[in-house]
């Protein structure tokens, strides 16, 4: 396949070079529909969001809290696989310009073949992979010439007990964004954060670290949106989009994405 867009490095570097708080939405591949990846994708785009994680639905979702553990077994259920994935990205370049991101667990990527997967990465035009189960070292160590053949950026997570040391460990490691989860908890809306998390936020950003800083995990409505983009440069948004996907489809994504940032 031909991709003629633009090259990983400038899809992410660019969405960063955009004034404002930047809106990441993750959802989960195969949901509710099993056909509806590529009509969220554009609906998504014609929201105005910034950038968007395609969650691959994996059987024992470990980080998950339960909005997007069942929506993962449901997609499961709905017949979404790695392969089918791929196959629904194919044609998603000439429409999709967003970054995006795939999201899920190292299992199904050893399974498909680590080098393979980063080939139809690349093929279908994604930028990026979070693996929140593949440990530092293993990638240093293994798979960072794989992921940098096919432009792939690996992008790590950050938690209020992960030291300076692997911050800045992860910083130089790093050459898109750090995802910094707000808690140490399970994904999950919440209703605001506390005053802990609001420090947490502060004291990552005043380490003055090289990649831009993305937060993710409890974020719901504006105003945790806001709270989290006081001290970083963007936020991302699952279980509560997921949640209003369950309750009002597609045709509910633009008043919900509106309602977080108007």
């Amino acid at each position: 396949m031909n991709i003629t867009t633009k090259k990983a490095t400038d899809r992410i570097g660019e969405a960063f070079q955009k004034e404002g708080s930047l809106l990441s939405i993750y959802f989960t591949a195969g949901y509710p529909e099993l056909q509806d990846t590529l009509p969220i994708l554009r609906e998504l785009q014609n929201s105005g969001v910034d950038m968007i994680e395609i969650g691959l639905p994996f059987s024992d979702p470990l980080a998950d809290g339960p909005t997007i553990q069942e929506s993962s077994l449901a997609a499961l259920k709905n017949g979404m696989t790695t392969r089918k994935l791929f196959e629904q990205l194919k044609e998603v370049r000439p429409e999709i310009h967003l970054p995006l991101i795939l999201m899920g667990y190292f299992n199904p990527v050893l399974q498909f073949g680590v080098e393979a997967f980063c080939r139809e990465c690349r093929e279908v035009g994604i930028d990026g992979l979070i693996l929140p189960d593949l440990p530092l070292e293993i990638y240093e160590k293994e798979y960072r010439p794989i992921f940098e053949q096919y432009n792939l950026k690996m992008i790590f997570l950050i938690t209020p007990q992960t030291s300076v040391e692997r911050i800045r460990r992860i910083d130089a490691s790093s050459d898109a964004f750090i995802y910094m989860v707000s808690s140490a908890s399970t994904t999950g809306a919440k209703a605001g954060f506390e005053a802990s998390a609001e420090s947490y936020f502060q004291r990552i950003s005043e380490m003055n670290l090289k990649n831009p800083l993305i937060v993710g995990f409890g974020i719901s409505n504006a105003q945790t949106f806001r709270q989290a983009t006081g001290h970083a440069r963007g936020a991302i948004i699952g279980s509560a989009f997921i949640k209003n996907l369950s309750e009002h489809g597609i045709s509910g994504i633009s008043r919900f994405i509106n309602s977080i940032r108007p």
